[in-house]
């Protein structure tokens, strides 16, 4: 989660955006937080670089867009101030439908943890609120 920059300010403070200079601008995603509950909403709006060569959203996508999530989520559980730096121990997906186009919004959960480690359970799903992917993740928090 190094190289990571809040950006602008928004409804009093409580609400910001990630701008990450690595994956996050090759893929193109929006990450946006809330620092009143720890949420984190990741959404993208598809390009024909995001489908393979079906015209289906790649598999690779969506994992990327829960591990963000999910990482993101699991970031605010540790510290909501300063977004604590972490690491993906595990991430199982199942994939369940199939998408063309669109925009798609992944979302998680926190579902345990403790001071180091935190479970996690996210969800990925189209515009029309069809579940496309769910994942569970372990992820580490990694102390400066």
């Amino acid at each position: 989660m190094t190289g990571q920059e809040e950006t602008g300010p928004s409804q009093s403070d409580q609400t910001f955006q990630i701008e990450d200079p690595g994956v996050q601008q090759l893929v193109g995603y929006k990450t946006t937080i809330d620092r009143r509950d720890g949420s984190c909403v990741v959404i993208l709006d598809l390009q024909p670089p995001h489908l393979n060569r079906h015209g289906i959203l790649h598999g690779g996508i969506v994992a990327t867009l829960l591990d963000v999530v999910c990482g993101n989520t699991a970031s605010q559980f540790f510290d909501r101030e300063n977004h604590a730096a972490l690491v993906t121990v595990s991430l199982t997906l199942s994939y369940v439908a199939a998408v063309r186009g669109g925009r798609i919004t992944a979302t998680a959960r926190v579902t345990g943890g403790g001071a180091s480690i935190a479970h996690l359970f996210g969800e990925l799903h189209d515009d029309e609120g069809r579940l496309l992917a769910t994942a569970t993740g372990v992820f580490k928090r990694i102390r400066k």
